[in-house]
């Protein structure tokens, strides 16, 4: 299953649906999906909002449209588009969401700001993103313990290119300081591994642990070669410790959504 479907998946599961802003349907009539990746989230909203038009951003345009949107609404429309550059629009919108662009923004602030000076008056944004250092709270992730070793280096190596790979628990300051009011934070605790006792978080986590394992090569590789030098059987080594310590029942590890 590709990653972005299971990301898809443990978001909406833990918060229960495809979205938490209090959006009135019936007043509703222009949504921006930034960064829209599968496409799922923006199809479906699209079906769920049939009066509404929904325009589903590309951040990238090596992206192409996956599964979901191989038949999406009518109502949808996807386009390639830089979102940190200007933003040119006949309209303002009356909801934009913005979900899982940690380690992709260079201009935080900015890409705020856009989003503020983009939407009508009693607008709302929605904000869905990570903070992706692992952690434990009972301590069983251990400093020397190769999934820490990786997700820190991991997210070095992002920083050195400039991109905030935690953007989570920053995002309630940006969006106060952007002038956005009515402003609510919600953190949710995403395990990695099925270990968790409560049942919907042992569920999540095993769909975060699929995430993961099957994303390794691909989060690591261009990273740690182009960005840190280092040779791609170091890299291995490393993966093959990473995959171990995933599999380890001792390891509790989590990160913040």
């Amino acid at each position: 299953m590709d990653r972005l479907f299971i990301l898809h998946e443990i978001m909406t599961r833990v918060q229960g649906s495809l979205y938490s802003a209090p959006i009135d349907k019936d007043r509703t009539k222009r949504i921006l999906d930034i960064g829209t990746g599968t496409g799922v989230w923006a199809t479906s909203i699209a079906d769920q909002f049939p009066n509404a038009t929904v325009n589903s951003f590309f951040e990238l345009p090596t992206l192409t449209c996956r599964q979901s949107t191989l038949f999406p609404p009518p109502n949808v429309r996807f386009e390639v588009d830089d979102v940190e550059d200007s933003w040119v629009h006949p309209k303002e919108f009356s909801w934009i969401f913005c979900r899982y662009m940690a380690a992709s923004i260079l201009d935080w602030p900015n890409l705020v700001t856009n989003i503020y000076e983009n939407l009508e008056p009693g607008g709302w944004c929605e904000f869905q993103d990570f903070d992706l250092q692992y952690y434990s709270d009972d301590g069983s992730l251990k400093q020397d313990d190769a999934l820490l070793v990786w997700i820190s280096t991991l997210l070095d190596a992002a920083r050195a290119l400039g991109r905030e790979p935690n953007p989570g628990s920053k995002l309630e300051g940006w969006v106060q300081k952007a002038g956005f009011v009515n402003v609510v934070h919600k953190r949710y605790k995403i395990p990695i591994g099925p270990w968790a006792r409560d049942p919907l978080l042992k569920e999540i986590g095993s769909y975060n642990f699929m995430q993961v394992d099957n994303g390794l090569e691909g989060l690591s590789m261009r990273l740690f070669t182009s960005v840190l030098r280092w040779e791609e059987d170091e890299i291995r080594a490393l993966l093959a410790r990473v995959r171990a310590d995933l599999r380890n029942p001792r390891i509790h590890a989590m990160f913040d959504l």
